[in-house]
């Protein structure tokens, strides 16, 4: 299972599953801050045992200032298949109260299933609001859950 949360920035992109959805009022972050792709990162490098995306892509290296999450999602992908270790599915739920996901999830599937090298089939991509409540509810942020099943290739 992998966790993810940023706060808005008013001078940022938003870009959540490799989709850059506005230019401006993004999340605050050392690299794009794409709470999806982190969670679905974290997620599968959890289900592999291996360390957390902060081990692997930490926030005080100044290579990964303003990172492409997908490109760090393929780099996960790469590890795992090192491990021979195949992804089986991947469902990820993204809470927040704007944007609306669903007019997005396609596209958000094809980024994140053609960065790790599997089919769109095997990515749930989800929205849901917190209908008021907590830092998302007001608006503060987004948040992502991942849960990601692996199996020995």
């Amino acid at each position: 299972m992998g966790v993810d949360a940023h706060a808005f920035a008013a001078d940022r992109p938003l870009v959540l599953g490799g989709v850059r959805l506005r230019e401006k009022d993004g999340l605050a972050g050392h690299s794009d801050a794409d709470v999806l792709t982190h969670a679905v990162m974290d997620a599968l490098l959890g289900a592999a045992g291996l360390e957390d995306i902060g081990h692997y892509f930490p926030d005080t290296d100044p290579a990964f200032s303003g990172a492409d999450s997908i490109v760090l999602l393929e780099r996960v992908g790469e590890m795992l298949e090192g491990r021979g270790m195949r992804i089986a599915n991947l469902d990820v739920v993204v809470v927040c109260e704007a944007p609306k996901i669903a007019p997005h999830r396609q596209e958000m599937r094809s980024r994140v299933s053609r960065a790790l090298g599997i089919e769109a089939e095997q990515v749930g991509i989800r929205g849901t609001t917190t209908e008021g409540l907590g830092f998302t509810g007001r608006r503060e942020g987004i948040m992502a859950y991942a849960v990601a099943l692996l199996f020995h290739a």
